[in-house]
């Protein structure tokens, strides 16, 4: 499955994106409001400068507690992208994900932002496809 059929699969399109200079307690506000585990941080809202997770946040408050409340997202962020094309496969994008141990991945066209995949959604992707790989084979075998 491509990366354009699963962003045409989510419910929910949308990529939150936020500037540099939000602090982190304002995104990790945002991120809990809409229930979401990654912000893309963009100084122009179209093209990525990096990407903030929850999981960044929990590290930093275990390193410094609190303080880091105060700090900006982009003294956080991920600044090493690793982002997809909508034509590349659900294979390869599970193989980038698992050996970088990250779980979103920003979709980009032309160096700007039309998507983000988590790796629920691949796995999902993923799930329908043998499924459906499942059926045809049953059918094939009963004859159908």
């Amino acid at each position: 499955m491509l990366v354009s059929q699963i962003l045409k699969t989510k419910a929910d399109d949308s990529v939150t994106t936020v500037k540099p200079g939000m602090v982190i307690a304002d995104a990790a506000q945002m991120l809990a409001e809409k229930r979401i585990g990654t912000l893309v941080i963009s100084s122009d809202g179209k093209n990525p400068d990096g990407i903030l997770s929850e999981r960044d946040i929990v590290r930093e408050l275990g390193r410094q507690g609190g303080a880091c409340l105060s700090m900006t997202v982009e003294s956080l962020m991920t600044r090493k992208l690793v982002t997809c094309t909508k034509n590349e496969t659900s294979d390869a994008i599970l193989n980038k994900m698992t050996e970088g141990r990250f779980r979103h991945m920003p979709v980009l066209e032309d160096g700007a932002l039309i998507g983000l995949i988590s790796l629920g959604d691949v796995v999902k992707a993923r799930l329908m496809e043998l499924s459906m790989e499942k059926d045809a084979l049953e059918g094939m075998i009963m004859g159908h």
